[in-house]
């Protein structure tokens, strides 16, 4: 016989009891409550309750095993085998003795037995023997109302696994550390999907990083976590709830309007949705779960569900209460947190965390000190000489918890400047100078610049940035007559500043003013080229044409070119207009220009677009010069630059002024049209 027979000795049903062993991780605190029962120091009746895939029935075996341990007598009853008029015999054993253990599992599938066993069977079970109840409903209200079962019954609400104990759950798993981050950004510490998904994943070990579940998964999933829906009409609701952050009863009459008021009742009772002050949340893991089903099963009612949600959530920004703002900006930015935002910025954050104020007169003194500590004395100044003209400007965030403030942020509106308030503060008189450079303002228009001041613990990766961000974003939705907008960013790191120029449509201008010792840079936006509604638009239109986590192929590996580069890119493509072959090496085919132009091939697209601009200079009689020395030069095939004066009839040095200036006029167009989208007004210079 081979030295490995006795690998095939015993049965197979201590074989996967040993495998479940391994795999049991965490739990700790049940664990401890179970055990103070099971050694008589605490409750008769515990209750356990979670969504499907939780970890219940695993729970259950290994309180059956603590149980044995201890030389209890165990008796496990399944709610998915037991006939109901079978129950009381089944769970008999525990009314005869007083050491039996009773544990119930899946009990939602017999919880019409609930009230006969609060009432008639709990009763009856002798004092020392201890029942344990899972299901996926928590217990009915009754139970604690009743104060007869006040000590008698302790309720234990399964969640799930912390971050350390779903690491040891992969561990036990075999899971490679290239599949953990992406198994933890999908499942969570969701023990079900975290298995299920590393089953999947490890045999797909080609996958790494780039691993996400497929729809065999997603399916499977759905079946043991959601199961079926009464109807179709409560599958939407289901959807419209995974795709909202929080699904309130008018939200749901926006995207749903037949039926809204029951079937928020029905999601409100399901036990993979919770409740919050500001309406229904799903599981995470179901909520990804059901946004992946439905974007890849039915993109366009994906489409159609998701603008209901956007319209709805945006006139909710542009009418609540200033109070309300940044929670109704949040709301409507919930789906754009897999944007390609930084890792830090869309964190998961106590809700009420911090608060915001407005800023009073009495809290100037503190406005300073917190703007000392946090960038200086000649950062502090200038908060204080905005306060003293704008008081009404600024906001105050604080800790909820212990009112302890942390941050300020204000909103500056400029119509105008005096001499006094250009040379106090770099930072507004950069931006003010700025915009009067590139278009002025015109009657009744205003610039808004925003400035913050956020103690050094609560910058970058904080969720009162967050807040604060909301905002600000509130504040650019709900402006009237609001030329440009001017953020402030100390230190931005690049992927701050790649994530402003390509999802928010923001760009820094080329120099950075100066406080004190710090540089800062000013990210601009212009609001006559690209208005609210426009802007809103964009975002909504990328985040459902892309999938969700990742840009489109088109825009993946977009050129982001400074002006000066960008200029350079676009004089040589003028030079080598009539080559496809150099205008396809051209940086410029990887820029947003040529990317809007989707469905062309890129180097023509770049013909075209440079055609275009030289043609579109015509239109303007004080550009018509520069038409024409463009298209004789790079339209017309002129082999030398003497050629095309004289065919022109313009002394050389006259041809070679207009066609500078025509070149700088492309140059600009184009520079504009690339920073506020093809369908932005074209730029005039003045």
């Amino acid at each position: 016989m081979s030295s490995g027979s006795d690998d095939k000795s015993g049965l197979l049903g201590c074989r996967l009891q040993a495998a479940r062993a391994r795999a049991f991780v965490g739990r700790e605190e049940e664990l401890a409550v179970f055990n103070a029962a099971l050694y008589g120091g605490g409750c008769s009746v515990l209750y356990v309750h979670g969504p499907g895939g939780i970890g219940k029935s695993a729970l259950l075996r290994r309180f059956a095993h603590e149980a044995a341990v201890a030389g209890r007598p165990v008796s496990l009853v399944d709610g998915r085998l037991l006939e109901p008029s079978a129950s009381e015999a089944e769970a008999e054993p525990v009314l005869r003795d007083a050491d039996a253990v009773l544990l119930v599992d899946d009990f939602e599938r017999i919880q019409g037995l609930e009230g006969w066993l609060r009432e008639r069977f709990l009763p009856r079970v002798p004092m020392g023997a201890l029942v344990v109840i899972a299901g996926r409903n928590p217990p009915d209200v009754r139970w604690q109302a009743d104060p007869g079962w006040a000590g008698a019954l302790e309720v234990l609400p399964l969640r799930d696994l912390p971050a350390g104990d779903a690491q040891a759950l992969m561990d036990s798993s075999g899971v490679p550390a290239e599949l953990r981050e992406p198994l933890l950004a999908f499942a969570g510490g969701h023990p079900l999907a975290l298995l299920l998904g590393a089953a999947v994943a490890v045999k797909d070990g080609g996958a790494g990083r780039r691993w996400t579940p497929n729809q065999d998964v997603v399916a499977t999933l759905l079946d043991q976590l959601v199961g079926e829906s009464p109807s179709a009409a409560h599958r939407r609701a289901l959807e419209i709830c995974a795709h909202a952050s929080m699904t309130t009863e008018d939200l749901l009459r926006a995207a749903l309007p037949e039926d809204a008021g029951p079937l928020f009742r029905w999601l409100r009772r399901l036990p993979f949705v919770e409740s919050s002050s500001l309406g229904l949340f799903p599981h995470e893991v179901v909520r990804e779960l059901l946004e992946a089903d439905l974007r890849w099963r039915d993109p366009e009612g994906y489409a159609v569900m998701h603008d209901r949600i956007h319209a709805h959530l945006a006139e909710r920004v542009r009418t609540a209460s200033d109070v309300d703002v940044p929670g109704a900006v949040a709301a409507l930015l919930y789906r754009h947190r897999d944007n390609g935002a930084p890792a830090a910025f869309h964190g998961r954050h106590d809700e009420g965390e911090f608060r915001e104020e407005a800023l009073r007169e009495e809290d100037v003194g503190m406005l300073r000190r917190v703007a000392t500590a946090a960038e200086g004395a000649a950062s502090a100044g200038c908060a204080a000489f905005w306060a003293e003209r704008q008081l009404e400007a600024f906001r105050l965030y604080r800790r909820t918890e212990t009112g302890e403030p942390v941050a300020f942020s204000a909103w500056l509106r400029l119509a105008e400047l005096d001499e006094e308030e250009l040379t106090a503060d770099p930072m507004v008189a950069m931006a003010w100078a700025h915009a009067r450079a590139t278009t002025p303002l015109r009657a009744g228009e205003h610039v808004a610049v925003s400035r913050v001041w956020a103690l050094p613990p609560y910058r970058g990766n904080s969720p009162v940035m967050d807040v604060i961000q909301w905002r600000v974003i509130g504040n650019c939705l709900r402006a009237e007559r609001m030329a440009w907008s001017y953020i402030e960013i100390r230190h931005p790191d690049q992927a701050w500043v790649e994530h402003l120029r390509r999802h928010y449509g923001m760009r820094d201008i080329s120099e950075q003013p100066r406080l004190g010792d710090d540089a800062y840079s000013l990210f601009v936006h212009d609001w006559r080229a690209v208005p609210a509604q426009a802007w809103l638009e964009r975002m909504n239109h990328r985040l459902v044409a892309e999938p969700a986590g990742g840009p489109s192929a088109a825009t993946a590996k977009l050129a982001v070119l400074s002006q000066a580069e960008f200029a350079e890119a676009v004089r040589k493509a003028l030079r080598q207009l009539s080559r496809l072959d150099a205008l396809a090496a051209s940086p410029l085919t990887r820029t947003r220009l040529i990317a809007e132009r989707a469905g062309q091939n890129p180097a023509t697209a770049l013909g075209d677009l440079l055609r275009q601009a030289i043609d579109d200079l015509r239109e303007d009689p004080r550009s018509v010069k520069f038409h024409r020395a463009l298209s004789v030069t790079f339209l017309r095939g002129t082999p030398t630059q003497e050629l095309a004066a004289e065919r022109l009839g313009l002394p050389f040095t006259t041809y070679r002024r207009h066609l500078t200036a025509g070149i700088e006029r492309v140059c600009a167009d184009l520079w504009h049209r690339e920073l506020y989208g093809t369908d932005a007004p074209a730029y005039r210079s003045t």
